[in-house]
């Protein structure tokens, strides 16, 4: 008898866990800003910086819990055993689709009007107030996109709709460590470099999006090891 090799598939899964926890370990950045900004309005100082927030800070408590909820419970959706449920009952990524769709959009919507109606804070200007505008926008349209495609049971543009809707909020955290190594490396930034390095952490995210987008589309990438199996006797 000869051996005969045949590929068999190595199950991680620990890496199934990888991206998660990366979104979530970015998703912190907002999420404690957030935190820091809501302590603020229950009792802190007025500041220049902070003073539109006081003047109307319906917006603001809208859309801090509403980024809470979708970056840290969006992460969950790309864990691929998550999506599938037992028969005749929902699987936990539809239950938090439910939720993520309406709490993105009150995310997005929200700082649209804040980006729109708050005076710009110090070392912002018209080019970062664009970008926001365009994002956000895009944002918004990305999230109606994939709710369309779900509905017409069209759920691999669903994805990809969300992954890119993901990807504009989950930026807040990659604007964190676009920043910092060049304020180490170069110095502090001005208003004009301060709205390049958050337009690009954006475009950066979507661009990892994308590559993901584009390897989901390729096939499942399957890591194969040999095996071997005696073959039968001729």
């Amino acid at each position: 008898m000869t051996p005969e090799t045949l590929p068999r598939s190595r199950p991680r899964p620990r890496a199934r866990w990888l991206v998660p926890a990366a979104l979530i370990l970015l998703s912190l950045v907002p999420v404690i800003a957030g935190a820091v900004r809501v302590t603020e309005l229950t009792g802190g100082q007025i500041t220049p910086d902070n003073a539109r927030f006081f003047d109307s800070p319906i917006p603001v408590l809208i859309h801090i819990p509403a980024v809470t909820v979708y970056l840290v419970l969006g992460a969950f959706q790309f864990v691929p055993s998550l999506r599938r449920g037992k028969r005749g009952s929902l699987s936990w990524h539809k239950i938090a689709g439910r939720i993520l769709a309406p709490t993105g959009l009150l995310a997005a919507l929200s700082g649209l009007w804040m980006a729109v109606f708050y005076d710009l804070p110090p070392h912002d200007g018209p080019l970062l107030l664009a970008l926001r505008l365009i994002f956000g926008s895009a944002m918004v349209a990305f999230i109606v996109l994939g709710f369309i495609a779900v509905r017409r049971r069209n759920y691999v543009r669903h994805s990809e709709w969300m992954s890119r809707a993901y990807a504009i909020g989950i930026a807040q955290g990659t604007i964190v460590v676009v920043t910092i190594p060049w304020i180490l490396l170069i110095g502090p930034v001005d208003e004009l470099t301060r709205a390049l390095l958050i337009g690009a952490s954006w475009v950066i995210s979507l661009a990892v999006a994308e590559y993901f987008i584009y390897r989901r589309s390729q096939g499942p990438t399957r890591t194969s090891r040999p095996t071997l199996r005696p073959a039968r006797a001729s």
